[in-house]
């Protein structure tokens, strides 16, 4: 067994699901559900269905291009996704100059 990709995939992965919209619904769902072992063997059960997507789908795409050329397109990609993330709004990728109406005109009393 290649336990230095083993570690590397664990890292990579677990550093990547910390704080993640995944990682927030289950928080939600074990908040909320009466059994947080069926959330947990739910959630648990979605991660390694699509992890096993992921390497049917990975490894069928290496049969068809280099793995030095799958490297640089994610590389890219995440580059690009990184850019359009940065440039964004920050308000979900609204129209930054949209405002929420100001509590003067709602007749709200402006929040102290």
């Amino acid at each position: 067994m290649d336990w230095k990709l083993f570690a590397s995939t664990f890292t990579a992965i677990f550093l990547a699901e910390i704080g993640d919209k995944t990682q927030l619904a289950t928080l939600s769902l074990a908040a909320g559900g009466s059994s947080r072992w069926i959330v947990f063997a739910g959630s648990a059960l979605a991660l390694v269905a699509t992890s096993a997507i992921a390497v049917l789908f990975g490894e069928a795409l290496s049969r068809a291009i280099p793995p030095i050329w799958l490297r640089r397109g994610a590389g890219a990609l995440f580059i690009v996704l990184g850019v359009l993330f940065l440039l964004g709004s920050g308000n979900g990728g609204g129209d930054a100059r949209r405002s929420e109406t100001p509590p003067e005109a709602s007749g709200a009393p402006p929040a102290s």
